[in-house]
């Protein structure tokens, strides 16, 4: 069989193994399967999130959300894996997009749940940090929280706006901070001296 086919046999069959192996509840022990590499399959996730297999949009939800439960971050990149295979993909930036937060409580009591666009749900915290990171160039923020194992969502502009709007001044590490409390943690956004007047 050609390296070709054998990827596109690889998709083909992913599909069945993961479906396969997510029965039941909850997520399934990616961390727990230790296959040998199956290869590279020409599969992209964009940094909107959008789903890519051979260049074309994954358009059923359902099979993106499936693929995203058998999906792992590992030293030398991201694979999608079974008990059987493990294929290598593409991640643009984070594998998911946060595309809605919920607050409860206030201040140190505050907790935020994020959601994301495959339906996983994380709660802010020392588990599942937020972070900040900011272009070189421009100083356009990119807001992360960390969804599970290594797994990070990459916080849309929407949701970082709503964000910012329950945004605290903080002394933090022998810094003043403007930043987020949630799960009992406080999370820096940015320095208070670098705040716009």
């Amino acid at each position: 069989m050609s390296s070709q086919n054998s990827v596109k046999a690889g998709a083909d069959s992913i599909e069945a193994s993961a479906k396969a192996a997510t029965k039941g509840r909850g997520l399934p022990p990616v961390h727990l399967w230790h296959p040998e590499h199956s290869g590279e399959m020409d599969m992209r996730i964009a940094r909107d999130g959008t789903w890519y297999h051979e260049g074309t949009v994954i358009q059923r939800p359902e099979l993106v959300r499936l693929f995203s439960t058998i999906l792992r971050r590992d030293d030398d990149g991201y694979v999608l894996v079974t008990p059987v295979e493990k294929w290598g993909i593409t991640v643009e930036d984070a594998p998911f997009v946060a595309v809605d937060v919920e607050a409860e409580g206030t201040g140190e009591a505050q907790v935020l749940s994020f959601v994301t666009n495959v339906g996983d749900v994380a709660e802010a915290g020392p588990d599942h940090p937020i972070r900040v990171t900011r272009d070189a160039e421009t100083g356009e923020p990119s807001p992360y929280v960390l969804v599970r194992d290594r797994l990070e969502a990459l916080i849309d502009r929407k949701t970082f706006y709503r964000l910012v709007d329950l945004g605290v001044a903080h002394r933090h590490e022998g810094e003043d901070w403007f930043g987020l409390w949630s799960g009992g943690e406080f999370f820096p956004v940015q320095k208070s001296e670098d705040l716009p007047d």
